[in-house]
């Protein structure tokens, strides 16, 4: 007797998009926050993101209404509560292409793929550091969790 088949699970941006905007920054803040400080410690470390102490940034992942607003304290990254500064914001694919470096980041912006709203400089200063690493994102734990999710995305067509 052959067994019945499962369905398949949501694909991953239907998942994200009835989760995302409902999580509170406090259950976010744990995992967001480790990931990002583990990502980018030498920097940190190194004081390339000082400029941002007592600044706020917002991304925007608008297709999955995620606003993640990030903050500096003590030369680690920290999620904030308040609004941002300046906003990054586009579709999670955009993200996904920026953090794996898949596409030049200038590029993202002039296609109007991403946008910058309000403080420039501080919103600029955020994409050079993001876009100054060389290898992207994709490294360690993060990148494998990015190759994974690059894999999903091709279901979600």
């Amino acid at each position: 007797m052959p067994f019945p088949s499962l369905p398949l699970p949501p694909a991953p941006r239907r998942l994200a998009q009835a989760i995302a905007p409902r999580m509170p920054v406090a259950l976010q803040r744990p995992l967001v926050e480790s990931l990002l400080n583990r990502t980018f410690a030498e920097p940190l470390a190194e004081g390339e993101f000082d400029a941002l102490a007592g600044r706020r940034v917002s991304l925007v992942i608008a297709d999955l209404g995620l606003i993640l607003t990030l903050s500096l304290s003590g030369r680690r990254l920290v999620l904030s509560e308040a609004a941002g500064e300046a906003t990054i914001r586009g579709g999670w694919r955009e993200f996904l292409c920026l953090a794996t470096r898949r596409e030049d980041p200038d590029s993202l912006f002039f296609q109007r793929r991403l946008s910058l709203e309000g403080d420039t400089e501080l919103g600029l200063m955020v994409k050079n550091l993001l876009d100054g690493r060389e290898e992207g994102l994709a490294q360690g734990r993060l990148g494998d969790g990015l190759a994974t999710l690059e894999r999903l995305v091709r279901r979600d067509h």
